[in-house]
């Protein structure tokens, strides 16, 4: 879900009319090339041939399809593209009424108020964060995530974990936000320290930790994990969650009581998480990866203050993107 990439995993629906009451709309031919604006995706054709925009608005899938979903309800009802909305509170009217069906459990994208995508003219990847984005309903089914294959279902669910370690770390903290985070904690280590992450209790334990740790990241935010894993999906393409778990090999200094019990998931969980990744590049690549890191002003400030900088200094976030 990107200002100017992939739709094609998203499948929307439309009540137009008594006579239709489902339409799967056709977002590009080209989803490379594929950039939301209001002009994309507005003017569908009810069976009167009325223009009208749909009623509703599904997302059906994981993080990805869900905040496509939720970035197309805001642009159905506010002009110009994705990237003039990337930022705080920037969308200015009430988006279509939404509904998401997560079928993986992780990302919390079902819960938060945001819709992450990056704009490959700037590098930059950033949410919609608007009241507006939040879903109007849910639907939580455990049952939909019991084909989701092993490695991705554990990096996946590591992302709930991850929002927590990060929200309990930093200067936003909030007594609401610190009850989420807990308690998503509180699943997760019974879920990936347990026997079997993928029984019905633990699918369905998962599906509430995604769903309260994205609550608690909307009143708080993240830390110095999803800078990095931004970095990684930026320049070298790596998918948002396994980049989660790659940044964790560097995580040490940071979040040590977690880092501990994260590897300690990885073992007892038998998942192989990428390594090596960020070695041997050229200074352009790491150029990019230093940029497209401490971009991120308010989870870094969050985690480590307004002199971040001082802290992530080039040569710095080189040698952390070296160890993963």
């Amino acid at each position: 879900r990107d200002s100017g990439q992939s739709a094609a995993a998203l499948c929307t629906s439309s009540h137009l009319g008594c006579d239709v009451l489902e339409r799967r709309i056709l977002l590009t031919s080209s989803p490379s090339d594929f950039v939301f604006s209001q002009g994309t995706i507005t003017g569908y054709t009810g069976s009167g041939g009325d223009v009208s925009i749909p009623a509703t608005i599904v997302g059906f899938g994981g993080g990805i399809t869900l905040d496509t979903a939720k970035a197309i309800a805001n642009l159905l009802t506010n002009p110009g593209s994705a990237a003039d909305y990337q930022g705080w509170d920037l969308v200015k009217n009430p988006a279509v009424h939404k509904i998401g069906v997560p079928t993986i459990s992780g990302t919390g994208a079902e819960a938060t108020r945001t819709c992450v995508m990056t704009n490959k003219a700037t590098g930059l990847k950033l949410g919609m964060n608007s009241d507006f984005t939040v879903f109007n309903h849910l639907v939580l089914d455990p049952d939909l995530t019991a084909t989701v294959p092993r490695d991705q279902y554990f990096f996946t669910g590591m992302d709930a974990y991850i929002h927590c370690i990060e929200a309990l770390a930093g200067s936003y903290r909030n007594a609401v936000g610190d009850a989420y985070s807990h308690e998503t904690i509180n699943l997760c280590q019974k879920v990936f320290l347990g026997d079997d992450m993928m029984s019905d209790q633990s699918r369905e334990d998962l599906m509430v930790a995604s769903y309260l740790g994205g609550s608690a990241i909307a009143t708080s935010y993240v830390g110095v994990v999803h800078p990095f894993s931004a970095g990684l999906s930026v320049v070298l393409g790596i998918h948002h969650c396994v980049a989660n778990c790659i940044t964790m090999r560097a995580m040490k200094e940071f979040y040590p009581e977690a880092f501990d019990e994260f590897w300690t998931a990885v073992d007892r969980q038998r998942v192989v998480v990428p390594e090596g990744v960020a070695r041997g590049l050229t200074d352009d690549q790491y150029k990019s990866l230093y940029d497209s890191t401490v971009v991120h002003s308010k989870p870094l400030t969050n985690a480590l203050g307004e002199d971040y900088k001082k802290t992530l200094t080039f040569d710095k976030v080189v040698e952390l993107f070296k160890m993963m």
